[in-house]
C-alpha cells in the first residue's frame, strides 16, 4: 500500500476551518495546510514554534507564481521573525501574518480576485 502526502491538485477556496482542520473542494483535511499554485498540501507544522524557513520551502520552490503569502498563525495573530520575513522579501514575495481565521477569509477574497496568493495555515480547534 502506498501512503502519499495529502494533496489536492488545484486552487480552491476554503469552505470552513476549525476542529483541527479545514474543508475545501468537497473534502476535509485534519491538520495544517499550505495553499500554493500547485494545490493544497498537508503541512507538518502543528504550532507557531514550527514556523522556520524550512517549513516554507514549498513557497520558495513555487515563488515565480506567488506575490503574496498569508500566514495563519493560529487563534491569535503572532508576528513572524524578521529573518523569515526578509527571506520572503528577498524571494520577491510579500508575507503577512494574521490569525488563521483572518488568513482564510483574506485568502478566499484574493483567490476570487485571481491574485497570485498563497497561504500557510495552522489548524485551530
Amino acid at each position: 500500500m502506498e501512503i502519499r502526502d495529502a494533496h489536492f491538485p488545484g486552487r480552491a477556496p476554503l469552505d470552513a476551518y476549525g476542529g483541527g482542520g479545514f474543508r475545501f473542494a468537497g473534502m476535509s483535511h485534519l491538520g495544517s495546510i499550505l495553499c500554493v499554485p500547485s494545490g493544497i498540501h498537508g503541512w507538518n507544522a502543528a504550532g507557531f514554534e514550527d514556523l522556520d524557513i524550512t517549513a516554507f520551502q514549498r513557497f520558495f520552490d513555487e515563488q515565480q507564481d506567488i506575490e503574496v503569502v498569508l500566514v495563519g498563525t493560529g487563534k491569535d495573530l503572532r508576528p513572524l521573525p524578521a529573518d523569515l520575513k526578509q527571506a520572503f522579501r528577498d524571494a520577491g514575495m510579500m508575507v503577512d501574518s494574521m490569525s488563521t481565521g483572518a488568513a482564510v477569509r483574506t485568502f478566499n477574497v484574493m483567490l476570487s480576485e485571481e491574485r497570485a496568493v498563497a497561504a500557510a495555515l495552522l489548524a485551530v480547534d
